[in-house]
């Protein structure tokens, strides 16, 4: 028996002690990490880099218009593409290369062109004081009419097709609208109209002598030579005709005398010139042009007073108000080749005019240049094209 109390003890005894000391706490543990992947969002693939049409005129996007002055100095147009188109078939067998490059601003086409002509024209029907003390204007004697190749200026002439209005133009460009060998007896050159009715044609034509800081705005339609002639009795350009203007343009160097209808009035006398400039050089007629705002009237006397052989240029010039003025423009001719900027708004508003108001479009065109001749320019064969390069 007190074996059996001894051992119960012993099992209290150790019960107690083990309920002092606790039950042992388990260790801590961190908490597992768990790893997620982000989720894949599916992208587009990125748009193919645009590349230009073959065979286009490229413009691309500057910030800052260039200086239209004929200098060609600034840095991207080192960096514009390069055009290149051949025209021939001029008067004499003349030919050349013309070079184009193209820019745009925010509302603003520019153009670069460069071409290679051995003489600069500017001797255009100038007055010559003869043996007998009458003036002349010295002009071809082989002209029949409208065909001066002799006493003349050097040209270059532009043709939009407005609205894709004409037929066929993008592939005989500017042949859509020539009309060779009408009225030969009138017009030995031909006629300009387009082929039918609603045909629309831009004409961007720049005169060396006539023309001041701008390229002369006009338009091609399809009025036939008997209808224009009928009409404005006796004018021969058939559909060639100029946007409207306000005021300013070009004018002959006409004298004045008394209208014989009407003693208070004026009408031209041309058998004199009217006006002369202090700028002129009256040995050679340089430069061929008296700006309006530097004229001086001439009177008898000073016709009387000039020495045999005084030359008095046949132009009075000022810059085009209005339509007709839209493109400016600047150029020079130095060591056989003339250089030429120009440019207007992308948007004119203008009937007259092709609107490049959509920078995805293409838009068709003709170049002819013209080396001392009234009509007979070189031409290209077919049409080009422009488009504009995306910013």
């Amino acid at each position: 028996m007190k074996k059996i109390v001894s051992v119960l003890s012993l099992i209290v005894l150790a019960s107690l002690i083990l309920s002092a000391c606790g039950t042992p706490t388990p260790a801590a543990t961190e908490a597992p990490v768990v790893v997620t992947e982000a989720p894949v969002v599916a992208t587009e693939p990125p748009a193919p880099a645009w590349e230009a049409p073959e065979g286009a005129l490229v413009a691309s996007f500057v910030d800052a218009a260039p200086t239209l002055d004929g200098v060609a100095d600034e840095a991207f147009w080192a960096e514009a593409e390069d055009f290149v188109i051949d025209v021939d078939g001029g008067f004499g067998g003349f030919e050349t290369k013309v070079n184009l490059k193209a820019v745009y601003t925010a509302d603003s086409v520019y153009f670069l062109m460069t071409y290679e002509d051995p003489t600069e024209s500017w001797y255009r029907y100038p007055w010559v004081k003869q043996e007998d003390g009458t003036w002349k204007q010295d002009k071809d004697p082989d002209d029949k009419g409208g065909d001066n190749n002799l006493h003349y200026e050097d040209k270059m002439a532009f043709i939009w097709n407005i609205d894709n209005s004409i037929a066929k133009f993008e592939t005989k460009g500017c042949y859509t609208a020539c009309h060779d060998g009408e009225n030969p007896d009138e017009k030995p050159y031909g006629n300009k109209f387009t082929a039918a009715e609603g045909e629309l044609g831009d004409i961007w034509h720049w005169k060396s002598i006539r023309n001041l800081n701008q390229i002369d705005d006009q338009y091609v339609d399809w009025t036939t030579y008997e209808a224009r002639k009928d009409a404005d009795n006796g004018n021969k350009e058939a559909g060639r005709k100029s946007d409207p203007k306000d005021s300013g343009g070009f004018s002959d160097n006409y004298g004045s005398m008394p209208d014989p209808a009407d003693a208070t009035k004026t009408v031209a006398d041309k058998t004199i010139p009217g006006f002369t400039s202090p700028n002129i050089d009256m040995t050679t007629g340089a430069p061929g042009y008296i700006l309006d705002s530097e004229k001086v009237a001439l009177t008898q006397e000073d016709l009387d007073a000039l020495p045999v052989g005084s030359i008095i240029p046949g132009i009075v010039k000022s810059e085009i108000v209005g339509d007709r003025g839209q493109i400016s423009a600047g150029w020079k001719w130095a060591d056989g080749v003339w250089t030429l900027e120009f440019g207007r708004l992308l948007d004119t508003g203008s009937e007259f005019d092709v609107q490049f108001s959509d920078l995805t479009a293409s838009y068709y065109f003709g170049v002819a240049v013209f080396e001392n001749a009234q009509v007979r320019h070189a031409t290209q064969t077919g049409a080009s094209f422009l488009v504009f390069k995306p910013q």
